[in-house]
């Protein structure tokens, strides 16, 4: 698994827990390897939101009903979408940073096992 997704992967892990001292420092950790060009900079704004939207508690935000709701189907409807706005063509590298994020993200949220059954508050 190459390190960016594997970082997501402990990323999603600390937000499920919402351990946001540990999740920050995964969050920095992604946002170094992600870099600072545009595409990074998408990659950048869409993890922040993951963890700004928790933290704020932001029920109607995507990241939080699926934290909350446990929905995997939901969850790879959405990723079959987000791929979907990936293979665009005309979408600039900011954008195509932000899908990635949000991609990488889901992808990490369906290969838990055991979603919702620790560490996850109402």
């Amino acid at each position: 698994m190459p390190a960016r997704e594997m970082r997501m992967e402990m990323f999603l892990r600390a937000l499920i827990k919402r351990d946001f001292t540990r999740a920050k420092a995964h969050l920095d950790k992604l946002q170094k390897i992600s870099g600072s060009d545009e595409w990074g900079k998408g990659y950048g704004k869409a993890i922040t939101g993951f963890m700004s939207a928790l933290k704020d508690n932001d029920t109607d935000s995507l990241i939080v009903q699926l934290l909350n709701n446990h929905d995997r189907e939901k969850a790879e409807m959405l990723l079959k979408h987000f791929e979907g706005i990936l293979e665009h063509e005309f979408r600039d590298e900011y954008e195509k940073g932000y899908y990635t994020a949000w991609v990488e993200f889901l992808k990490a949220y369906l290969s838990q096992k055991t979603l919702g059954v620790r560490g996850v508050k109402r």
